[in-house]
């Protein structure tokens, strides 16, 4: 009899979450997470919709952005003059497609690149975090944006 209001109430679950609600919460929380990193790597622009900080102006590298990567995330075969602004364009790229779901399967797999190098270079032992942001990523470039981003609707337009 139990088993019987599982079944229920898993079948009522599958029929409201769609792979596509998924998505769009895995796209949002994926590009909160990589912005969020991104703004503390800039000057000139701070834009935080929960917080309500906005500050709009022209971007630019912050003073101490080049000595996080110098002195401590310390990065092979990538000098810190070149990682850091590399890290602060991705930061902000990649996310804001992600979150309109553009380019999805780019911007997960540049992501879902950054975080392999984060957790082997950097912060080895923050795997519990790592691997969270992998599953996610790794969803969105295995399903795409979903129905609710801006690659379903350029698919079913070129698809006329």
């Amino acid at each position: 009899m139990a088993l019987g209001h599982i079944r229920r109430i898993t079948a009522l679950i599958s029929a409201c979450v769609s792979d596509s609600v998924i998505a769009a919460m895995g796209r949002f929380a994926m590009a909160a997470v990589f912005w969020k990193s991104g703004q503390t790597k800039v000057e000139g622009l701070a834009i935080d919709l929960f917080s309500g900080q906005f500050h709009l102006g022209w971007p630019h590298l912050s003073d101490s952005a080049v000595a996080l990567f110098r002195d401590e995330y310390r990065l092979p075969l990538v000098a810190p003059e070149l990682a850091a602004p590399m890290a602060a364009f991705a930061e902000h790229f990649f996310p804001v497609l992600l979150l309109f779901g553009l380019a999805t399967r780019l911007s997960a797999f540049a992501l879902l690149v950054m975080t392999a190098v984060i957790e082997i270079f950097v912060y080895p032992d923050a795997y519990p975090t790592h691997a969270t942001w992998a599953a996610i990523l790794l969803f969105l470039l295995a399903k795409g944006g979903g129905k609710f981003s801006v690659d379903h609707v350029l698919s079913r337009l070129v698809a006329r």
